[in-house]
């Protein structure tokens, strides 16, 4: 029997529209989810005007309401994490270890092209009886949510709320992925972040797990560094927009480490031309890392690169979501990852646009929307 149910819809011109859609019978690998909160985000905002009509949402978190026949490990009942890049597990890929960009079923790199929210399993959710596609193959911000197995992860915490697990699937992920798994920072070391959203506060929470011993967080935004501190950073530095590339507070980074430069520098912004800002941040041997996802052309000043600097720029913090996410919800349950603490804000579906304006105006590091 299929599910009729209230989610938020765009038509791809930037139109956001709270309707009611149905949720049909899952397929042998499919998993009808009922969803519980669903973490706000720069992405989400962006897929109103990706030019095509879709279901909008890419974190979540929630409970198994049925499952289709070839589904093992799950059941009923089970709370759960949403995942969007879902691996295959036998492309080049996936055996190389790189799940995060698996050639077969990542929504933004499948078939090596990139996509704008996925190319969705769409049949088995309709509005107006029409076939329509879920971002990034999830569709989040809805009472219901009909996915692949491989997109969800059982959570085992008995502490963790659904707010608290929904923000774990994108931008927690991202940015203690891009410090423990891409960047691999090393205890005792040096660490800048700029910008201090969600994204930015993860990368500070998996700085201080992975043992660092000085994190600099740099912002515009006094009230964003004060909650930085609380997330584990040792040093804040409040920048400003005339300050071009982030020059100037580059010499205030190098006079909190010796005159070197730290040794890892990560870019939360997305903003465009802060894009080559972390190279600025570190010393020669150093590594930079762009964690926001810029996409647009941007110009670079090359003496930045010197001398034998790395830049790299990790999808998702290379996340393997069956082996990152327990360590992830390991980690809360232990006291180390701070999750509720960086929810500013929750939401009612119906409130989705003052909760957009709200995460664009900078009032939150962490927005989520209450489902159920």
């Amino acid at each position: 029997m299929s599910i009729k149910c209230k989610a938020a819809l765009t038509n791809g011109d930037g139109t956001l529209m709270i309707d009611e859609i149905e949720i049909h019978e899952p397929e042998a690998d499919e998993v009808v989810v009922r969803i519980k909160a669903a973490g706000i985000c720069h992405t989400d905002y962006d897929s109103l005007k990706w030019g095509k009509p879709m279901v909008i949402g890419h974190e979540g978190a929630g409970i198994v309401v049925k499952c289709g026949a070839a589904v093992t490990g799950i059941a009923a009942g089970d709370a759960v994490v949403l995942n969007w890049a879902t691996p295959c597990g036998h492309c080049f890929q996936c055996l190389e270890g790189n799940q995060n960009i698996c050639e077969n079923n990542s929504p933004v790199t499948a078939g090596g092209k990139v996509y704008s929210g996925g190319h969705a399993h769409a049949a088995g959710t309709t509005w107006k009886g029409v076939p329509i596609e879920r971002s990034f193959n999830l569709g989040t911000f809805s009472e219901y949510t009909l996915v692949k197995s491989s997109a969800i992860v059982k959570n085992y915490s008995r502490d963790m709320s659904f707010q608290a697990a929904s923000i774990i699937g994108c931008g927690v992920m991202t940015g203690y992925g891009s410090v423990v798994n891409a960047a691999k920072v090393k205890p005792g070391t040096s660490v800048v972040v700029l910008g201090t959203g969600g994204v930015g506060l993860s990368v500070i929470q998996g700085a201080r797990i992975a043992g660092a011993a000085k994190i600099i967080a740099i912002d515009i935004n006094e009230k964003r560094l004060s909650m930085a501190v609380n997330f584990g950073a040792t040093h804040t530095i409040t920048a400003s927009k005339e300050d071009l590339g982030l020059l100037r507070a580059s010499i205030a980074v190098k006079a909190l480490t010796n005159g070197r430069g730290a040794d890892y520098a990560f870019e939360c912004t997305a903003v465009p031309e802060l894009g080559a800002a972390p190279l600025a941040m570190i010393r020669n041997g150093g590594t930079a890392v762009q964690v926001s996802g810029i996409e647009q052309a941007i110009t670079v000043d090359m003496t930045l690169f010197e001398w034998d600097k790395t830049y790299i720029n990790p999808l998702y913090g290379k996340c393997r979501p069956e082996i990152d996410f327990p360590k992830l919800i390991g980690l809360y349950d232990c006291g180390q990852l701070l999750l509720e603490e960086m929810i500013t804000k929750t939401y009612d579906l119906e409130n989705l646009e003052a909760a957009f304006q709200d995460m664009l105006q900078g009032k939150n590091a962490k927005g989520v929307i209450i489902l159920g």
